[in-house]
This record gives C-alpha cells, structure tokens and sequence, in this order.
C-alpha cells in the first residue's frame, strides 16, 4: 500500500505494528552475531588504519588521517547505539559487552545510556518526558554552531560522568532506582579505565598517548556527528506521532557504514527490534508512511539554519 510521504496513513500511533505484516516484521527482525560482528570488524579496521597512519604519517599528510581516524572514533557511539537495543548480535551478552566497550571509545557510558535511550523511545519528542530535549535545540545560528563545535557535549558528559560516579543519580528522572546501582558502579569502572590508561602509558613513556590518539581524535570528530546527530528529530512535530516526529535521512553508503544505518531513524523508532543490518529493507517497505524523509545532511542542515533566527 503506497501514498503520497508528505500526506502518510492515518495509523493509529498507539499501534504502530500494524503497519507492517507480522510475518514481514518477523523477518526483519531476525538477529544475527555474523552481521554485528563483521560490521564492528570493519569499523575497528578503519579506526586501525586510519589511527596508524595519524600517529605515523608527517606534515599535511596527517590531517585526513586524523579527520578519518577522529570521525570514525566518534561514530564509535552508533554501534553502542545498536548494541543499547541489544539488536546489533543475537546473543544478549555480546551486545552488552560491545555496548560497553564501544561506548568507552566514545565517551558514553552504555549502562547509563540504556535507561537513557530507553524513556527517549517512550516519550519521543514529548516535551518534560523525552530526555533529549532537556537541551533545547538551538534557535539561532549561533547556538546552532555552538552545538556542532561539541564543547556543550563534552561539558555534559565530563559533569554527567562525575555526577554519576559520586552516586548523584536522584535528579535523571529516566533512571529507575534499580538500575542506580549498575549504572554507579559501570561509570565508575569507565572512569578508572580511563585513569588506568594514562597511568600505564604514562609509566611507559608515553604520556600524551591518550591526548593524541583519543582526545583529539575524538574532539575532531565530535563536530561532524552532531552534524548528523541533530537531523533526526529537529524539525519534525512535538509528538508522540512517530510517521511525524522523526526524520530519516538518505545519505551515502560510507556514512550509513559508519552509522549502522542510523540515518534510516524513522524506520528506528517505528520498530526499534529491528536490527540494523535490516533497516534499509526496512525502509523500502515504510518510506512511504513518514512525513520526512529527506535527501542528505547537508540538505537538511541547510533547511534547519533556513528556520533559526
């Protein structure tokens, strides 16, 4: 059944699965350890590579090492994304362990995350419920600029991350009390990770290892996915309408690598239990119910600096 995307079906929200047949979506919804993990393979040889030749290569030369390396590096929260979900591989405790360890990378805490992205599913663009807008999407260009330099999210998550690692969850209304302990005691972990890095490279001789080969790398690449990052629901209604209130963007296949598809995000949040290897099949039987479905970040950049003050 085919309509026009700007005009999507009246489909009662509350029952988004009935959009697609049950047999169609329970073969989307197969899980498979084989395609989680020649997808985290390949992302890990690109961060090999490109990290290589950052910390080898001299002059000029460096620069598009570092941009690939730094960008890669950021991209490293789309498989904790995937792995939050525990769809990325078919065995549970191969998504958390990824998760963890992925998030690490990028500076995310996958235990936290979990809760995190679990009330954002819930109350998607829902004002005072969706914890993703407890930062305010910019109305200026200025603010807008300010969200891509990624100084207000190393800001958040320097200050989240202690906060947590104190104990100081009472105010992250998204974390149910039972999970308090998991997520303290994860944090925690992360942090010393962190400390016991720099202390053995450190005691090696080698003390500006983890400046050079994360906090750089990763500042580089900060930029550019928040780049993506602020696509998916900016622009789209305040409501709990997921044909209206995310957007999937069509970009090209090296950016949809290093985002585990991500930029199919309507089809996501339509049915969040298909993995991502499954999501652009996905997308070519749900296209045509979203309101935004749009050509490219640039493009959608462009359209989102046209509407700020």
């Amino acid at each position: 059944m085919v309509t026009d995307s700007a005009q999507p079906l009246k489909v009662s929200v509350s029952k988004p699965h009935k959009i697609l047949a049950v047999r169609k979506l329970k073969t989307l919804n197969q899980r498979t350890n084989t395609a989680g993990f020649v997808r985290l393979a390949l992302h890990l040889v690109l961060l090999g590579v490109s990290g290589f030749l950052w910390g080898s290569l001299s002059g000029w030369l460096q620069l598009p090492a570092l941009l690939i390396y730094g960008i890669g590096l950021a991209m490293m929260f789309c498989p904790t994304h995937e792995c939050v979900h525990r769809t990325a591989f078919a065995n549970p405790k191969i998504n958390d362990v990824v998760a963890w360890w992925t998030g690490f990378l990028s500076f995310y805490n996958s235990t936290f995350y979990r809760q995190y992205h679990k009330w954002h599913h819930r109350y998607t663009q829902i004002a005072g419920k969706d914890p993703e807008l407890d930062d305010p999407n910019p109305e200026t260009l200025g603010q807008y600029l300010w969200r891509l330099s990624g100084i207000p999210w190393w800001r958040d998550k320097i200050i989240g991350h202690l906060k947590v690692a104190l104990g100081k969850v009472d105010d992250c209304y998204f974390l149910p009390e039972s999970s308090h302990a998991d997520v303290i005691r994860s944090t925690r972990l992360q942090l010393a990770a962190y400390l016991s890095v720099t202390f053995i490279s450190s005691a090696l001789g080698h003390p500006w290892l983890i400046v050079i080969y994360w906090l750089l790398p990763l500042a580089v690449g900060q930029p550019f996915l928040r780049f993506v990052l602020i696509a998916e629901h900016m622009g789209c209604t305040n409501n709990n309408n997921p044909l209206t209130n995310t957007r999937t963007t069509l970009t090209l296949w090296p950016v949809r690598f290093l985002m585990w598809n991500m930029p199919y995000h309507a089809e996501h949040h339509m049915y969040p239990s298909i993995p991502f290897h499954a999501l652009p099949s996905a997308h070519q039987s749900l296209r045509a119910y979203f309101t935004r479905v749009d050509s490219g970040y640039v493009g959608v950049n462009r359209a989102i600096i046209a509407g700020l003050d």
